[in-house]
């Protein structure tokens, strides 16, 4: 049986908050050290392993049965549920993802943003009212202005703002619980853009392209202005057609329509 019970660390004292417990045994849990079907030991042992009282430990269980990854049986106790069973998409289990399998995860993230943030830029072309148009041109706005003002930071914060626009804009409201997904890819996608010296402005045309499309009422070309985006303007993206006669302009970036 797979050992669950090292303490949370050296000399760990009673009363450890449930939130210490839940971190400990979601890390093992996602690290494989628990694998699903692994019973964990009855709950005063674990307790007392843990060194935290039981009403601790039984508020972190009844969190980790929340997110899929532990569920409990009268008789046969506390077991790691299937791989199939955990919420991949809850923020601690995303967490514990990066820590423990980070590539895994990108990889993971990476599909995941091929398959919906295009679709969300092509119903956010179709959907979209006035006010996702201004949170979106808003967005995007601060973007154009963090590159003038080459404050990384800040790029990087309207982008997440851009991206999290978007998919409201779809009109889908599934698409909203991705955000925190999409959150982590493009988080760290911003560590590979910060050791590249103009990326931040080299993406801005990409980003304007989505915007220009989906303003436009475009929906083909919002959807290949947003895989332009996702693979990051590499050649084996898809070909940006021209852009519609009717896409409108912003004053002062010097960028037409969709062009990239």
């Amino acid at each position: 049986m797979t050992d669950v019970s090292d303490p949370l660390s050296r000399g760990a004292r009673p009363h450890t908050t449930h939130a210490h417990v839940v971190d400990h045994l979601g890390l093992r849990i996602l690290s494989g050290e628990a694998q699903p079907g692994a019973v964990l030991p009855v709950e005063a042992d674990l307790a007392q392993q843990l060194g935290v009282s039981r009403g601790a430990l039984r508020e972190a269980v009844r969190v980790l049965v929340a997110k899929g990854l532990l569920e409990v049986r009268p008789r046969t106790g506390t077991r790691v549920r299937a791989r199939e069973d955990w919420n991949f998409l809850d923020r601690d289990v995303l967490r514990w993802q990066q820590q423990t399998d980070q590539n895994r995860l990108l990889r993971n993230l990476t599909e995941l943003r091929h398959a919906v943030e295009p679709e969300a830029a092509r119903l956010a072309a179709t959907r979209a009212g006035d006010d996702e148009l201004t949170e979106l041109r808003e967005a995007y706005g601060a973007m154009r202005s963090a590159v003038d003002d080459a404050d990384v930071d800040r790029f990087n914060a309207a982008d997440l703002a851009f991206h999290r626009a978007l998919l409201r804009a779809s009109g889908n409201d599934l698409f909203g619980s991705l955000e925190q997904a999409i959150e982590v890819s493009l988080r760290e996608s911003f560590i590979a853009l910060s050791a590249t010296p103009g990326a931040s402005k080299a993406v801005l045309p990409l980003h304007r392209a989505v915007l220009d499309a989906v303003v436009a009422r475009d929906p083909d070309l919002a959807v290949v202005a947003a895989h332009r985006v996702v693979y990051g303007g590499r050649g084996s993206a898809p070909v940006l057609p021209a852009p519609s006669p009717e896409a409108p302009t912003m004053p002062g970036d010097g960028i037409s329509g969709g062009g990239a």
